[in-house]
């Protein structure tokens, strides 16, 4: 009987692709792959270890796992990602029942890890990060029509309040034809959404050519006739090109939603980050992002509490928001973290504070968000199916204005004709609530207007 191995995976896309891979490591030397942990004999923990509130969910997880193996439901914990590379002696020491610590660089090594582990040794391995993979055979955890791409690893920014670098290591950028080649075996096999992601995918390829690669992948990504959908997470603004913004207009293809990480808006402050741009240039950049690409959804993501971080300065970052009523957005706490510059800067602000003016920014940030989408109501736009909510008895999905996990749905009922799942079908919206839609979805009406269409072409 094959050993079980089952596995939680925590934290960003990036990590989620990390734990598809090592799954696929164990399945081909024999293992079985168990979706509840609770039913395998070595459960994988694949942690993050970015922030505090991650840090402590990463924690939390372990703890149930300890638990489950003191009655005896595993035998083995193997904890990897970020928190295992970032406290590399102290997971062991204060969590004596793991069996298993293994850093980033080990990930190639895992099926050598988990036989120790079930065999009783302790292992704790950190071998150099750019070891890590950044290619190879994946069990994909997504539903089948989406998946995500990454095509770089680590980051060389130097933001003053990320310890990205000093986890992950330097920047990488995947061989391009490595990219390609693994996009359209994908796409044969059914998958419609390709997500691209890296720490900044707008540095892709400056590592290689001495200057930004990406509107190239995504002109050849395009150029893959099974792929339909490509969505971009992670651009820099700084980096955002003339000659990427013409890609993204210019081609089909890519869906018009860019996440762009923007942090804070006040000049001092982003100085302080280590980051570029004032609140004149970000302003600038959306204003000609939806100049330039029409029906564009902007997600953003905003930092409160820096170190440093005066009223004032508050006061201009929610003038900012209102005056850019960005699509998406997400707010956070400002989290000292260990061993990085902004960690040591004067100016440390009371946690009270810094969630205080968090929540702020979201309860804005919702006000706008529910305006931009009583907008949709008349209108008909493509949904991707993905299930059906059996409480709210209708079927929901995603629209090209939605990322997973991240985003709102689209909830719609079905006239006629039931969508099968990985679906693009046509939901006219009828109402929203906060930010969410609802809508109905008739076939009938769908195949009136693809005549329509032709009838037009003609």
């Amino acid at each position: 009987m094959a050993v079980k191995v089952g596995m939680v995976s925590l934290g960003c896309a990036k990590n989620r692709v990390d734990a598809e891979m090592m799954l696929y490591s164990l399945r081909e030397a024999g293992f079985e792959i168990v979706r509840d942990v609770a039913f395998s004999d070595a459960a994988i923990i694949n942690t993050c270890g970015f922030i505090e509130d991650a840090k402590q969910e990463s924690i939390d997880e372990i703890l149930e796992l300890v638990e489950l193996k003191k009655e005896g439901k595993i035998k083995a914990i193997i904890v990897t990602g970020c928190l295992a590379q970032r406290y590399q002696q102290e997971v062991m020491k204060e969590l004596y029942e793991v069996d298993a610590v293994a850093g980033i660089g080990a990930n190639t090594d895992i099926v050598q890890i988990v036989t120790k582990a079930l065999e009783g040794e302790k292992v704790q391995t950190f071998p150099e990060k750019d070891r890590l993979p950044l290619c190879g055979g994946r069990v994909r955890s997504t539903p089948f029509y989406t998946t995500y791409l990454k095509i770089a690893e680590g980051c060389d920014n130097g933001c003053t309040y990320c310890a990205i670098p000093m986890i992950r290591g330097r920047f990488r950028s995947r061989p391009m034809e490595d990219i390609l080649k693994e996009a359209k075996e994908l796409a044969q096999n059914g998958v419609k959404e390709f997500i691209l992601i890296a720490q900044d995918t707008t540095r892709y390829g400056e590592d290689i050519a001495g200057h930004s690669l990406l509107p190239e992948l995504l002109t050849r990504l395009c150029g893959v006739e099974e792929l339909q959908y490509i969505r971009l997470l992670y651009c820099y603004p700084e980096r955002i090109t003339d000659e990427l913004i013409d890609v993204i207009a210019k081609e089909e293809k890519i869906l018009k939603y860019l996440d762009i990480p923007m942090q804070h808006c006040s000049e001092s402050l982003l100085r302080r980050m280590n980051r570029s741009g004032s609140r004149d240039s970000l302003t600038a950049l959306v204003k000609k992002l939806r100049a330039r690409i029409p029906g564009l959804t902007l997600r953003t993501t905003l930092m409160t509490g820096f170190p440093g971080e005066m009223e004032e300065d508050f006061e201009e970052l929610s003038a900012f928001v209102e005056e850019m009523r960005f699509e998406r957005l997400g707010c956070f706490a400002y989290s000292a973290e260990e061993n990085t510059a902004a960690a040591r800067m004067d100016g440390q602000l009371e946690e009270d504070v810094k969630k205080h003016r968090r929540d702020l920014i979201m309860e804005q940030q919702e006000r706008i968000m529910a305006e931009n989408t009583a907008r949709f109501i008349g209108k008909t736009i493509p949904v991707l199916c993905e299930g059906f909510d059996r409480l709210a008895g209708c079927f929901f999905g995603r629209s090209s204005a939605d990322a997973p996990e991240v985003d709102g749905r689209v909830f719609f009922l079905a006239v006629e004709k039931k969508p099968r799942i990985g679906d693009v079908v046509p939901v006219e919206i009828s109402d929203s609530i906060d930010c969410d839609l609802m809508g109905s979805y008739s076939p009938e009406e769908a195949g009136e207007r693809k005549e329509q269409q032709d009838e037009s072409a003609e």
